[in-house]
């Protein structure tokens, strides 16, 4: 019986260490992004979508839509609905023009975002313009509302590039800080009901950028510039990867641009740079664990909600009464 009691207690001693010591995210999966056209001929490239929507809780989809040809952006996204989700929309180059049946309008500019909370019903548009050269970007997310809040009142929250705070280490590395916290910083995005944390971070090359984060939180990384390893591993075969077609035979231990690293749980994740910088969007949140039913632009729990959302959209009563959009964040 002292045996089993000495040995109960080393085990708790060693469960409590590895507790403070916290377990660093290894990677679980690599998508390499997919071409193709949405909206009214809008060219972009899907990171992940609605085949990945039980591994990605609660998010949705990511696309990215950066482009220097008028021809791939300029027909926009004309006027369509969205129900049960919340749309962020962050600019890099150009900007986005957007609208909805209730008369709120505005432009997204390079290094704002739109963080757009659907609920009940918006219908809107987005028409993309590019700058003086030509060149228009960004990102769009999409996040899923739990089922209590699918039909709460639509909102925009309108954040500027100078609201978003911006921490430089010194390692020379720099987080853009939209929602969630960086070295005790806090992001402008607050309130959301799955808790996000949103960064675009610049690590200069040579140097490992150390993030805590919550454990049990669904947490991704998207390559845009440069490369990295996204874990300590470092070993192209230890993870599942989904290649950019059926012959991209590739397994890289660096990440490259245009990649989505979906990790396992822990508490802290490290990055590491070699001879090439590498900048990437972070973003977290806690997964929801709900059925979801997804068509179109409309996000519910069940095929009977969608069939009620539609049948509401055909009959033109999609948008509630009484539910007012909030033009500024």
């Amino acid at each position: 019986m002292n045996f089993q009691r000495a040995t109960s207690g080393v085990d708790r001693w060693f469960c409590d260490r590895r507790k403070d010591m916290g377990a660093i995210r290894k990677i679980k999966k690599i998508l390499k992004s997919q071409p193709t056209i949405e909206g009214a001929g809008v060219h972009l490239r899907r990171a992940f979508g609605y085949y990945h929507v039980a591994q990605f809780d609660p998010f949705l989809m990511l696309d990215d839509f950066r482009s220097d040809n008028p021809d791939h952006y300029l027909a926009g996204f004309p006027w369509h609905p969205h129900r049960g989700i919340e749309t962020i929309t962050y600019m890099l180059d150009g900007y986005v023009e957007h609208g909805d049946s209730m008369g709120n309008k505005g432009v997204i500019s390079p290094g704002d975002v739109q963080w757009m909370t659907a609920g009940s019903g918006v219908i809107h548009q987005e028409m993309p313009t590019g700058d003086n050269k030509g060149l228009m970007g960004g990102f769009q997310l999409w996040a899923n509302l739990p089922a209590k809040q699918k039909m709460m009142a639509p909102r925009y929250r309108d954040v500027k590039k100078s609201t978003i705070p911006e921490v430089s280490r010194k390692d020379g590395t720099v987080i853009k800080i939209i929602a969630g916290q960086a070295d005790g910083v806090q992001g402008p995005v607050k309130d959301i009901v799955i808790e996000p944390e949103y960064l675009d971070v610049s690590v200069p090359a040579g140097v490992t950028f150390v993030h805590k984060i919550k454990s049990g939180h669904t947490v991704f990384a998207y390559v845009f510039e440069g490369q990295a390893y996204f874990d300590r591993g470092k070993d192209s075969y230890a993870y599942e990867v989904e290649g950019a077609n059926y012959f991209d035979f590739k397994r890289e231990c660096l990440i490259q641009p245009q990649s989505v690293v979906l990790y396992e749980d822990g508490d802290e994740l490290n990055v590491t740079t070699k001879d090439e910088s590498v900048r990437f969007l972070l973003i977290s949140g806690r997964p929801l664990k709900e059925p979801v039913a997804w068509y179109g632009p409309i996000v519910m729990n069940t095929q009977e909600e969608l069939r009620k959302a539609f049948e509401e959209y055909d009959k033109g009563t999609f948008v509630k009464k009484g539910n007012s959009v909030v033009g500024k964040y």
